[in-house]
């Protein structure tokens, strides 16, 4: 994969791209919802303009999009993704997500760079979430050379990126690397942002799921090092 002078990766050719966008933009834009729009953008604090469609809505249109068209590689992933990420309304990121998740079994750990720059570029909680635990998440469990890669986005100082390594394991129950989980707990025990104290507490709170009496013992020793708004989403499941 070429990236620009900036670090950007290049949309590849792919004619699966250009079919999908096309037919994407005619049928969104035909089911805009001017008004619904503005109230989308001010409950997502105006992160990125929308056109109006309610999930079920963009779901269904979204159907009707990929009707017949073939299953796409990782060059046509790749390109849809990038192209809908230069798009401005938001509902155009929402698309490619749900086909990254569908699809992302048939993308290799080459990938990774295109779902940081997704991570990064219009970053918000409802791509970033997605992203980590159904994108990333799965990059990194098919190739575990990969969590060298989560181990510095856990350091990084985008907080997108610090919380994309928190929550890639999500999905992981019995599999959680808990080593990983509890060191990264910690390393950003005192963030000062909102979104990395909450997606702490939602990674253990997850992880209690599979295995309570880990979570406690962690907190037990080192809950004095995260937030009290990690400590309680963490404990929320599973109690003191």
């Amino acid at each position: 994969m070429s990236v620009t002078a900036r670090g950007i990766p290049d949309v590849p050719h792919s004619p699966y791209a250009d079919a999908v966008t096309e037919r994407l933009t005619a049928v969104y834009g035909a089911a805009a919802d001017p008004e619904r729009a503005a109230g989308m953008r001010a409950y997502m604090r105006d992160v990125a303009p929308f056109l109006g469609l309610t999930s079920p809505v963009r779901r269904s249109l979204s159907r009707t999009v990929l009707e017949g068209t073939p299953r796409p590689d990782e060059r046509d992933l790749t390109a849809v993704a990038l192209r809908c990420w230069r798009m401005p309304e938001r509902e155009y990121h929402y698309f490619a997500v749900d086909l990254l998740r569908r699809h992302v079994t048939h993308c290799s750990s080459g990938f990774l760079p295109v779902a940081r720059h997704l991570v990064t570029t219009v970053p918000w909680w409802d791509t970033v979430d997605l992203l980590a635990a159904h994108v990333v998440g799965a990059l990194v469990a098919a190739d575990r050379g990969l969590t060298a890669d989560m181990d510095a986005w856990s350091a990084d100082d985008d907080l997108w990126l610090v919380r994309t390594a928190l929550l890639h394991q999500l999905r992981y129950k019995e599999r959680t690397d808990t080593e990983r989980l509890f060191g990264y707990c910690l390393r950003q025990g005192g963030h000062g942002d909102f979104f990395v104290r909450k997606a702490i507490g939602w990674s253990l709170r997850e992880y209690a799921k599979t295995n309570p009496d880990a979570v406690r013992a962690f907190l037990a020793r080192h809950g004095r090092r995260l937030a009290p708004l990690s400590v309680r989403e963490a404990l929320r499941t599973i109690g003191p």
